[in-house]
């Protein structure tokens, strides 16, 4: 099950507290302060991902919590900075501060965002030495942790989104493209979660059917429908074998319509499916179709080595000039 807002708790670590010792041994009875250092809290990281089930590890777990820094001892001894903490979200997760209202959009996999700060940790009795107090019996507590809670929403799974209805061949086209591994079967919502394959350095992701009523919560609902809306380009994968395949394009965009009429303004390319099992005529005949509604059109099979590779250099393309 993919988990795609989760609700968690994010709290760094504590700085360890200063010591207020004094020097006692065998030779010094009354020695001055040597109190050390408290070392500091660990700080909280998030880290873009190109794995979109990363959110699922919140489904159970609903904090992040550093380490504290550790207290400062006597002879001087500093305590030892707490290990930050690196937790990766899929790129394109938006982060709200549910206190402040404060967003953070993940836009990319190779940069750490700091979430939360680790507190400082307390001066030793040592730093507070000075010539009219020479012997200071106290030390500065360790800073506390930032503390954030935290709304992680999924908004943008991929480049390219392949979207059509059920059983529209979706998921084959996903596996020859990328070598993707999605469940493929030949029936309705065969796909209950979004398969994310690499075309190069680009994601494209099968997103689960789309069936007339979506936009309002039927079937799978706008649970994927909100994936689309931070895709570059769509490939409409329609079934040249159904009943009506121009009814079929029109359903998908009526739902795109009244969900966000935005999603109709994206680049598209009408992929029309299993043209191996229909004649040359009937296939030109659909292909004339569409293109009278102005619309780039392909046809493909999976056993269409030459056509994949078409549509392959066509996505790297317009993806390349985007």
């Amino acid at each position: 099950m993919l988990v795609d807002s989760v609700t968690i708790l994010v709290k760094a670590g504590d700085g360890g507290d200063g010591s207020a010792s004094l020097l006692r041994n065998a030779m010094t009875s009354k020695g001055g302060p040597d109190g050390g250092n408290g070392g500091n809290g660990g700080n909280v990281y998030i880290q873009g991902s190109h794995n979109i089930t990363d959110l699922s590890e919140f489904r159970y777990k609903k904090k992040i919590i550093a380490e504290g820094g550790v207290d400062g001892r006597g002879k001087k001894l500093f305590g030892k900075n707490a290990v930050h903490v690196t937790t990766t979200v899929p790129w394109g997760t938006k982060i709200t501060d549910l206190d402040s209202g404060a967003i953070i959009e993940i836009g990319d996999t190779t940069t750490p965002i700091l979430i939360a700060q680790g507190g400082i940790g307390g001066l030793g009795n040592v730093a507070f030495k000075s010539a009219q107090n020479q012997t200071p019996r106290y030390a500065q507590k360790g800073g506390k942790g930032q503390e954030r809670h935290l709304l992680l929403d999924l908004r943008f799974i991929a480049q390219v989104g392949i979207v059509g209805l059920p059983n529209a061949g979706k998921s084959s086209l996903l596996a020859v493209l990328t070598q993707a591994t999605p469940k493929i079967g030949n029936y309705p919502f065969t796909t209950l979660e979004p398969t994310v394959g690499m075309l190069g350095t680009y994601a494209i992701a099968d997103v689960p059917g789309i069936i007339e009523g979506a936009s309002t919560g039927r079937g799978l609902g706008t649970t994927f429908l909100k994936h689309i809306e931070k895709t570059k380009v769509l490939v409409h994968c329609i079934d040249i074998t159904s009943e009506d395949p121009k009814k079929a394009y029109e359903t998908i965009r009526r739902e795109f319509e009244t969900y966000n009429p935005e999603l109709l303004k994206k680049p598209e390319i009408i992929l029309l499916t299993k043209a191996d099992v229909v004649d040359e005529k009937g296939l030109q005949h659909q292909i004339k179709l569409f293109q009278k509604l102005g619309k780039t059109v392909y046809s493909s099979s999976i056993h269409d080595t030459k056509g994949i590779e078409a549509l392959k250099h066509v996505l790297t393309t317009m993806l390349s000039a985007s």
